[in-house]
């Protein structure tokens, strides 16, 4: 057994620990969650012109913020592409995810600092997952493969901008 794969199984059972305290008590860590979200958006344009401020439950928040499609969103989106700092997060976004969706066109969607570390873990959370769950190991001694889109970026408004998994690419640990 190599050096990953004998470190990987106290990981994984240390994650599959730290997952299970969340699981069993979900509204709790979803209510931190929401809390959390809505004290930072507060002080963002879309926290002012949804009243954030006044927001202390799910039930507020229904009110005052509608479901709304890509489109709906678009002019506060087309605010942070031309550079404008707390228009849907605190800042500005690190990168902006560019798709191709099958209506409007392209698309550009802020990826905040803050959220980088929920892609890169949730994919290791999933791997480590397996290796709790199975005792198998070993695959993460030999070459591993991580499949994504171009890791080419390009800038708009000195934000860099790609695919998300070619963003992401820029994050993963060797």
């Amino acid at each position: 057994m190599g050096i990953r794969s004998v470190l990987a199984k106290p990981f994984a059972a240390y994650i599959a620990s730290e997952t299970k305290k969340w699981s069993l008590e979900p509204f709790r860590f979803q209510q931190k969650t929401f809390h959390d979200l809505i004290d930072k958006g507060r002080a963002t344009l879309f926290g002012k012109d949804h009243d954030f401020g006044s927001i202390r439950n799910y039930e507020d928040f229904k009110k005052r913020v509608p479901v709304r499609d890509y489109e709906s969103l678009k002019p506060y989106v087309e605010q942070v592409v031309k550079g404008k700092p707390d228009i849907l997060w605190p800042g500005k976004p690190a990168y902006f995810a560019k798709t191709s969706g099958t209506t409007s066109g392209t698309k550009y969607i802020p990826i905040s600092r803050e959220s980088i570390p929920n892609h890169i873990n949730s994919a290791r959370n999933a791997l480590l997952s397996y290796v709790h769950e199975t005792g198998k190991a070993a695959f993460l001694d030999g070459g591993l493969i991580f499949l994504s889109g171009s890791p080419t970026l390009s800038e708009k408004a000195g934000i860099k901008t790609g695919r998300l998994s070619g963003i992401v690419n820029h994050h993963v640990p060797g």
